[in-house]
């Protein structure tokens, strides 16, 4: 069997989907995606497909290895996500071929259900009150919320006592019910974090997530020194070889890695391991579509140190397209009443992309962009 074509969609609200065809009619689909730089990801996913057209799909590790060492210059954001979204589709062929999920090719799974959890958006604590009350309903009780707005690298005592007193509304209103992590998005500076991790110890949230930016890492361990919180990041790290370096610094309780952006399975499958060797857990980054959550919990499946899946099912981002539009077999995506996913059953990646739709939509997908920030003396705000 060979690869014979490399197709890219960009597709809405803010996602990009790859199909790699064979000469034999075996089909694997990828999301490789950097949000807001789809096209740029697009050139890379092009460029790599030089190396992976002509050549045997079953040789995943061998490819991935070509794709990343086969150019002297590596790593990053961009690249990472094209061999990321390359990967996840030679994963859903050998599955296919093999008639056998992902999962049972890397060894079978160590659990019978995944715990997920919803993003919430809105700013003020009625808004986030009123999503939470709405999402439990569907049975849901694990939750992330932004853990404050945009702030300044010293910032006043109002902007901390603002991002506090949320937190205490939100607590209060739902108790022990209720679990949240809080997501700092890398808008705090290390001054402030310390400041932050302190103030918000006694609304036990279940963990903090970006509590400063990858960049600052080295404030890790500082950071966890001053908090029982557990600390979480990833989603900005894009290989082993970054995740490395900050499990050996310690300070971190939960790795992110975004099966997007950080080389895809094969890739995640092992900072997961290298998780697990320093007792740290793992809880893959997912604000992406079906085939990015699906890859998400194959890995979910056979990692012991899983703890939790993020997945992007009605969140506000979704405009002009949700999670299950693309995909065929929903069920497979579906979530039970106690917001846990289930094992696939069909070969491969176990979704049935909706390829007519993924054209269609594709025809006029647009060019998300984050939102540009800045604060009230005109400096650039982080988003």
């Amino acid at each position: 069997m060979k690869v014979t074509r490399i197709t890219t969609y960009r597709v809405p609200p803010r996602w990009m989907f790859l199909k790699i065809e064979t000469d034999e009619g075996v089909v694997g689909w990828g999301e490789p995606v950097v949000e807001g730089r789809a096209r740029t990801v697009e050139a890379a996913v092009h460029e790599l497909s030089e190396l992976v057209i002509g050549q045997d799909p079953s040789r995943i590790n061998d490819l991935w290895q070509a794709m990343y060492r086969g150019g002297f210059y590596r790593g990053g954001a961009v690249f990472m996500s094209a061999i990321a979204g390359i990967d996840q589709a030679l994963w859903d062929i050998k599955g296919k071929v093999l008639n056998a999920p992902v999962y049972e090719l890397l060894g079978g799974r160590v659990r019978d259900r995944m715990k997920t959890y919803c993003w919430v958006g809105g700013d003020r604590p009625a808004d986030v009150i009123a999503q939470i009350k709405e999402r439990m309903t569907h049975g849901f009780d694990t939750f992330k919320l932004n853990g404050c707005e945009e702030m300044a690298i010293i910032a006043t005592s109002k902007a901390v006592d603002a991002a506090v007193s949320r937190v205490a509304e939100i607590r209060e209103a739902f108790g022990t019910d209720v679990e949240f992590g809080l997501d700092f998005h890398g808008r705090v500076s290390a001054p402030m974090a310390k400041v932050l991790v302190r103030e918000l110890e006694p609304y036990r949230p279940l963990f903090i997530e970006e509590p400063v930016l990858a960049e600052q890492a080295e404030y890790y361990p500082r950071i966890a020194e001053l908090t029982s919180i557990p600390l979480a990041a990833g989603e900005r790290m894009y290989s082993r070889f970054e995740f490395k370096h900050v499990l050996e610094r310690g300070g971190i309780s939960i790795l992110q890695p975004d099966l997007s952006h950080a080389g895809g399975i094969t890739e995640c499958v092992k900072i997961a391991a290298m998780a697990e060797a320093y007792d740290v857990a793992v809880a893959p980054h997912c604000p992406l579509g079906p085939i990015a959550l699906a890859s998400c919990l194959h890995l979910d499946f056979v990692s012991w140190n899983a703890t939790l899946q993020e997945q992007s099912m009605g969140i506000h981002y979704n405009k002009g397209g949700e999670v299950l539009d693309y995909v065929r077999n929903k069920e497979a995506l579906k979530l039970d009443a106690e917001g846990y996913a289930m094992p696939f059953t069909g070969p491969g990646l176990g979704i049935d992309v909706n390829e007519e739709l993924v054209i269609e939509r594709s025809r006029d997908a647009g060019d998300w962009r984050n939102p540009l920030w800045r604060h009230a003396d005109g400096t650039v705000a982080e988003w």
